[in-house]
């Protein structure tokens, strides 16, 4: 396939300039992380730039996993050979930063290659996880998501509770819970995938609570981490509660679990707004998709959600010409039509106001209800210090940690309290490491 891409493009360059001119295009190499049907919207997005005009030719390459891609990226800066644009998860965001001199801000890609752009156009939720405090924009927003709780509604039927009525509260979720396992369903009441990201990150800033100090490490690296606090604590001890008669049932720290929802073993599942495709292809029962619940004596919750996917960085040390290219890349991608057309196909989010206006006003939403799920959470309300996001270095690491405190937890080793606050310790001894290394 890459061969014909290739051919047909630079047939149509000869024929449109002549063989000399086609040889001048300048190329701008793209790294990303994406398999399956979205490594073809990446092909197809490149296609069309290098379609669409004559001076520069993005090449996309897939360089394995999100932490394969972010780390075969920097050893390539290190040995002078990076990509014009790296694909990075949001995990990464602080390391990226961290790394000196190895990124070219994107508000100031755009503004020295004179393209337009304006960091107001983009979601609040998206535009302030990729922004510094100053709200100067770091990286080009690209494929973003949320955190959404999927149900199966023919389950829901069968034990006799309303699929056009999912719960709302956590206390609901438990209750559903226990009469959906009554129903049939012994192993897994509810679970969820991405350990942390759910049940630490996600469920902070739907709470409105603090992960960390200075907005979560948004405002600097000497973070501290504090998410050790009571609403945080039960929400485990619940959990560890239920998992001891499969109430609820833990799936592990990433998403291999997610199959334990598309197989019709657990009817409730908390997961990323991307596992649509898969839900729909999967699925052989209705589903739908409803917000995270939250505690409700938690006040002012729900908050927002914050964004999982990953944005697009600009690598350092590049000739002004290939700047130039990239800037233009990322203006074709900002077209809102492109961006309606990117959400529809990827399962991905908007990222402009004005793509997620237009998706809406031509009544997509209507027919697609659990389109909309993610980008509900997201602009709940206005972001606060809990709820921009967050930027912890090493953060990989932090999760892994994380996840171990949680495990124990779960099978009964630690209690909620002294796992929590190993977590948080462990977590700021990692962080201190972390700001070492940036100093």
């Amino acid at each position: 396939m890459k061969i014909r891409f290739h051919h047909l493009l630079a047939a149509a360059a000869v024929t449109v300039l002549g063989a000399g001119q086609a040889l001048a295009q300048t190329e701008i190499h793209w790294w990303h992380a994406m398999t399956g049907a979205n490594n073809e919207v990446i092909n197809k997005l490149a296609a069309d730039f290098n379609a669409s005009q004559n001076d520069y030719k993005v090449v996309a390459t897939f360089k394995g996993s999100y932490p394969d891609t972010m780390n075969a990226g920097i050893a390539a800066f290190r040995a002078g050979n990076a990509p014009h644009i790296m694909q990075v998860f949001e995990v990464g965001t602080a390391t990226m930063m961290a790394a000196k001199g190895a990124v070219k801000p994107v508000q100031d890609l755009m503004k020295e290659a004179g393209e337009k752009f304006d960091p107001t156009a983009y979601l609040p939720a998206i535009a302030g996880y990729y922004s510094t405090s100053k709200g100067e924009m770091l990286s080009f927003p690209f494929n973003s998501s949320s955190a959404v709780m999927w149900y199966n509604r023919d389950a829901f039927k069968k034990a006799g509770l309303d699929p056009a009525k999912p719960p709302k509260t956590w206390p609901e979720v438990f209750d559903y819970a226990k009469k959906l396992k009554a129903a049939g369903y012994a192993t897994c009441g509810f679970s969820n995938a991405w350990a942390t990201w759910l049940n630490i990150e996600q469920f902070n800033a739907w709470h409105n609570q603090p992960l960390g100090t200075k907005s979560n490490g948004m405002d600097g690296f000497d973070t501290v981490l504090n998410f050790n606090n009571p609403l945080q604590i039960k929400h485990i001890e619940n959990l560890a509660q239920l998992q001891k008669d499969k109430t609820y049932d833990y799936s592990g720290r990433t998403n291999t679990g997610e199959g334990r929802f598309t197989s019709g073993e657990c009817p409730i599942f908390l997961t990323s707004s991307a596992f649509f495709g898969t839900v729909k292809a999967n699925a052989k029962f209705d589903f739908a998709a409803a917000p995270m619940p939250y505690y409700p004596e938690a006040q002012g919750a729900p908050q927002n959600s914050i964004i999982g996917g990953a944005s697009l960085w600009v690598m350092g040390g590049k000739k002004p010409d290939e700047y130039k290219g990239v800037a233009k890349f990322f203006t074709f991608l900002s077209d809102t039509d492109r961006q309606v057309g990117l959400h529809i196909a990827s399962g991905y989010l908007p990222i402009t106001k004005a793509a997620y206006e237009k998706v809406k006003g031509q009544g997509f939403y209507k027919d697609n209800p659990d389109r909309e799920t993610p980008l509900i959470e997201l602009t709940n309300k206005p972001p606060t210090a809990n709820s921009r996001g967050l930027r912890f270095g090493n953060l990989v690491q932090i999760r892994d940690m994380w996840s171990e405190e949680l495990e124990a937890a779960f099978n009964g080793t630690k209690t909620a309290k002294a796992a929590i606050d190993a977590a948080v310790e462990r977590g700021n001894a990692e962080l201190r490491k972390f700001e070492r290394t940036v100093r």
